[in-house]
């Protein structure tokens, strides 16, 4: 196998350290060309999608991108703002966010990167760039909470797909998850408490999780039981009683049966037990996106009225609520333990003049300038 160049080596260059926070990915624009795209290669991973090669080519091109392209473009259009995709939007402000708080720690020298698995910016092109721009550590922060193959591991055959072509590969770190993470735990909470404080607290609060077929978890996926455990916790922390809250699974696709109880269908029958005014929210997204901004904001709210219920609450994701951004760079700390990433300007010296010691060195035995 041919690897790539690499980039001029530069004696003398001291090394540095890198995050890279890794959502899901958008369509560039809400446009039946640009979701058609999106879709192709969201749906064409073999980690989304576990049905044999070969039959879910003609299902993918015979039927789902001809038809649904269209449709999932009109629900991107009702949830784009002035700035673009609310996903790239968030995710974008939470890298620049981690990397003012990283540095408010001691951790100056290290570059905070966004990528998306799918669409723009792309992992490799990222893993890319950083490489050229002399990074040789790297941490790689996935943007969902709780650990599935069909997301976190995902993102894991990119980062090594990527590395397989790559002669001179950075120490790498992978986060696989922090669903019980107490920074994460708390900012959740912070977050639901400042909406309650505003807008007052609902009968019930649902907590709805992206959903994944239910196979996966019988094939030893953790998914389910890591939305459970920060389910838990988050309601203990609330001081909630079991008989407050629920725990729901959206998002469906396909015929197969996925993680229950679904949310549309739960909620609709809240409204019809009664209940008047719910309150939702997703803890498994740390930004706003379709899947919470248009189901649902927009569809699920609609179930929950036009079955009776009078008033329902979604309450945003972290997006970037200051307490998410604080367990960002905790996270992000913890992971870079050992790595010269908290150097004053008297350390950053000595290690420049070490550098150039071995750039003497180097260039002393023939070294290339």
């Amino acid at each position: 196998m041919p690897f790539a160049k690499e980039p001029p080596h530069q004696h003398g260059t001291v090394s540095s350290s890198a995050v890279v926070l890794v959502n899901l990915g958008t369509p560039d624009e809400p446009t039946r060309g640009a979701v058609r795209r999106y879709l192709k290669q969201f749906l064409s991973d073999p980690r989304v999608v576990e049905i044999p090669k070969a039959v879910w080519w003609f299902i993918l091109h015979g039927i789902i991108l001809p038809f649904r392209s269209g449709a999932s473009a009109k629900k991107y259009a009702s949830i784009w703002t002035r700035d673009g995709s609310p996903l790239r939007v968030h995710t974008s402000n939470q890298a620049m966010l981690l990397h003012a708080a990283l540095g408010e720690r001691g951790h100056g020298d290290v570059t905070v990167a966004m990528a998306m698995r799918y669409g723009s910016p792309s992992l490799p092109d990222v893993l890319a760039r950083l490489k050229a721009d002399g990074c040789d550590r790297i941490v790689i922060l996935p943007a969902y909470p709780q650990y599935s193959g069909t997301t976190t591991g995902s993102i894991w055959d990119a980062v090594f797909a990527h590395y397989r072509k790559i002669r001179n590969i950075p120490e790498l770190r992978l986060v696989k998850n922090y669903h019980d993470h107490d920074g994460y735990i708390e900012a959740l909470r912070q977050n639901i408490l400042a909406h309650w404080e505003t807008h007052g607290r609902g009968e019930k609060l649902v907590m709805s999780f992206h959903g994944v077929p239910k196979r996966t978890l019988l094939l030893g996926d953790p998914y389910h039981c890591e939305c459970h455990k920060t389910a838990r916790l988050l309601a203990a922390r609330l001081k909630l009683k079991p008989e407050d809250y629920i725990v729901t699974f959206q998002s469906r696709f396909g015929k197969a049966e996925w993680l229950q109880p679904y949310t549309a269908p739960t909620v609709a029958q809240l409204a019809k037990d009664g209940v008047r005014r719910l309150d939702v929210i997703c803890p498994g997204f740390t930004s706003d996106c379709l899947e919470t901004l248009e189901e649902i904001a927009m569809e699920v709210r609609h179930d929950f009225l036009s079955n009776g219920g009078k008033e329902f609450h979604y309450i945003p994701c972290l997006n970037e609520n200051a307490h998410w951004i604080a367990a960002l760079a905790e996270i992000a700390e913890q992971h870079m333990i050992g790595w010269p990433t908290m150097t004053t300007p008297t350390q950053r010296a000595l290690r420049q003049h070490d550098a150039d010691k071995g750039r003497e060195a180097a260039l002393a035995k023939g070294a290339p300038q």
